[in-house]
């Protein structure tokens, strides 16, 4: 390869044909390939390279920790739910685009963070910015950020996220000032993005949770307005030890 070459498509960033050129110009001398398909094929391997890259990255900073898909997902053991009806619902990408939560609710064990992380990563292999967290983790940091004064900043990259998956609420005991923060983050991607949220507790029991009559029952009116709520039960033909969350 030519010095100039090489550095030219370094400085371009044009990884693909800087990591295969040799390669790609002795397919095209072999096959007798015109400058135009010659083009064509490049401009293609260099658009694929970056796009699977920027998968990846997106996939890396939603920070999920398994990469559950719907394809693996056992269906057979929630025979309730309506299976056709989520598959349109992931496959069409219609929580995306028409900023659609997702609430899914039942006891630990029953596939509520595998189902929930699926629609989460279907939603970043397609091209958009998502992150999961759990809430126990998203309150912790709500707080601390107070002490510093960057609140509204940890606000504001949560609501940049067009899919933010909160796990596991409901597990941690929470403070009224707590639950305020909250309240604001979810105030701010209401209607502008899509949130998925995992609990153990059904929506009565969320003003005993939160503490505050109000601000729980605004929240559900938040989360349901436009969104799906999916009742989960114990799997079918799991032991009682056995754990899909």
């Amino acid at each position: 390869m030519e010095i100039n070459i090489k550095d030219q498509l370094r400085f371009l960033s044009m990884n693909y044909l800087f990591e295969n050129w040799d390669t790609e110009i002795k397919k095209t001398e072999k096959e007798d390939w015109t400058a135009a398909k010659f083009l064509k094929h490049v401009i293609k391997k260099e658009y694929e390279h970056k796009t699977e890259r920027s998968r990846a990255n997106r996939t890396k900073s939603a920070k999920a920790p398994i990469e559950y898909t719907i394809e693996t997902y056992p269906f057979a053991q929630q025979p309730h739910l309506n299976k056709k009806r989520l598959l349109s619902n992931y496959e069409s990408l219609n929580y995306i685009h028409e900023q659609r939560n997702i609430i899914l609710m039942g006891p630990t064990g029953t596939g509520k963070t595998g189902l929930a992380t699926a629609f989460l990563l279907n939603a970043v292999n397609a091209g958009h910015r998502g992150r999961f967290v759990l809430f126990s983790d998203l309150i912790n940091e709500l707080w601390a950020s107070q002490a510093d004064n960057k609140t509204k900043t940890v606000i504001n990259k949560y609501a940049s996220y067009k899919c933010l998956l909160i796990d596991e609420i409901g597990y941690l005991n929470v403070e009224t000032a707590q639950v305020g923060l909250f309240f604001t983050l979810m105030q701010k991607r209401h209607k502008k993005s899509c949130t998925i949220i995992t609990t153990n507790l059904g929506f009565k029991e969320w003003e005993g949770y939160f503490g505050h009559k109000q601000l729980a029952s605004v929240l559900i009116d938040r989360l349901t307005d436009n969104g799906h709520v999916i009742n989960m039960k114990k799997c079918v033909g799991l032991r009682a030890d056995a754990d899909v969350d």
